[in-house]
């Protein structure tokens, strides 16, 4: 594997004065030597003119890496204008943070329903010898890579939750925790590339449109069936509480089945969805 490392580069700014100050000195000796010298002073002019095609700039957060005859040589980080050898090949590598959005994928969750779903990967180069080397195209590699991982988290958990108090976890209820597994699966993947994961998270989760109205049954069902649960156990503690205090207070003294019949009136009016229409009783309970 190769590892990024520092370049040997020098100070741009300095490197012109010192090929300035060259040029000069040739030009002159082509001027004022013999002839037997002129031929050197025209030659070493030559390697000069070279030279000055060794400068590059680096702009922030942006490396250079630098290869000489296709051997990696080393890369610069370093913002401002550099020199290196004018041979070497300098090709350039964002450091800037990036964001790539998926396009909206259709998958089977663990339980094989179909259902929509599509992620923003924040990522950003940290080694850029890794990103040219190891890899044909790290951009691309990124994305695919990246929609991969999130086909992979959508097939091994569910969509939703089945278990009545929502315990089980969940594409859908439990966003901080699938944004955390998205992050590491998609960072494993790309850290061969010299990519760094800052963030990663769900943009968009859906139920497939052939599926969707079925399941958009199902939850309402499921929000019913809670709702009826917490009004049945609310009437049940406020029919206990009524039983409890008329006890207590002897304002009448209530056999079982006189109980069993206030018990009925009162979850009947508690728990049912229109008002409760009053009934006198001109009789007894028992005639």
């Amino acid at each position: 594997m190769i590892e990024e490392r520092k370049a040997k580069t020098y100070n741009g700014y300095w490197s012109i004065l010192v090929l300035f100050a060259l040029s000069l000195m040739l030009l002159a000796g082509v001027v004022i030597l013999p002839a037997a010298l002129k031929l050197v002073a025209i030659l070493s002019g030559i390697v000069v003119v070279i030279c000055w095609f060794g400068f590059f700039m680096v702009a922030p957060n942006q490396g250079r890496v630098l290869q000489l005859f296709g051997q990696y040589v080393g890369s610069e980080r370093m913002e401002g204008l550099r020199w290196a050898n004018p041979l070497y090949m300098k090709a350039k590598v964002s450091l800037r943070v990036r964001n790539f959005e998926s396009g909206t994928l259709k998958v089977n969750d663990s339980s094989g329903n179909p259902i929509d779903i599509a992620a923003v990967v924040v990522w950003k180069v940290v080694d850029t010898a890794e990103a040219l080397f190891e890899v044909d195209d790290y951009e691309n590699y990124v994305q695919i890579q990246s929609e991969a991982a999130l086909r992979n988290l959508a097939t091994t958990h569910p969509y939703d939750s089945y278990d009545d108090d929502g315990a089980d976890f969940c594409l859908r209820s439990n966003p901080e925790e699938v944004a955390e597994l998205l992050k590491k699966e998609v960072q494993n993947r790309l850290s061969k590339a010299g990519v760094e994961v800052i963030e990663a998270r769900l943009s968009h989760l859906a139920y497939s449109p052939e599926i969707a109205s079925a399941m958009l049954q199902r939850q309402q069902a499921s929000a019913i069936v809670a709702a009826r649960k917490k009004i049945v156990e609310g009437a049940v503690g406020m029919v206990d509480l009524a039983l409890a205090a008329l006890s207590e207070k002897q304002v009448v003294i209530l056999d079982e089945e006189r109980k069993a019949a206030m018990v009925s009136n009162l979850l009947v009016v508690l728990c049912g969805e229109s008002s409760a229409t009053p009934v006198v009783n001109a009789g007894s309970l028992y005639t």
